[in-house]
């Protein structure tokens, strides 16, 4: 893992929400907007972009932790824009704050916590838990 990424480094991504990310269970829709499960799969995905470039070969990432605050409703065809931002770096842990939003309503925020291991380290995880 490099250093070149630092705290208050930047990330963004735009989405636009689509019918398959609306609030389901089971294949059954709940709500035709965009989904919390789908908010934290594009937070994690912004989050995942920003290490990429720091990750040395025989390195990859995992998410740890994810917080996440749902504030208000996006239907179908908006356009969400991810803002991502480094603020805390300590070892071999990073946390982005991300916030979610479309034109100047906030549709949510929160953070991710991704931790970079070597990808051995990785697979000897998922080996012993296959292993119960």
């Amino acid at each position: 893992m490099n250093s070149d990424l630092k705290v208050g480094a930047k990330h963004s991504i735009q989405i636009t929400v689509t019918e398959d990310m609306f609030a389901q269970f089971e294949g059954k829709m709940v709500h035709p907007v965009y989904s919390t499960a789908t908010m934290v799969y594009h937070m994690e995905w912004v989050s995942r972009q920003m290490i990429l470039g720091i990750l040395s070969e025989g390195e990859e990432g995992m998410g740890a932790e994810v917080k996440v605050k749902h504030l208000a409703p996006a239907t179908e065809g908006s356009i969400l824009t991810l803002d991502a931002t480094v603020v805390s770096r300590k070892k071999n842990f990073i946390i982005t704050s991300v916030l979610i939003h479309s034109h100047e309503k906030v549709v949510g925020e929160g953070e991710v916590s991704q931790v970079i291991l070597p990808k051995r380290k990785i697979e000897q995880m998922i080996s012993s838990k296959n292993n119960r």
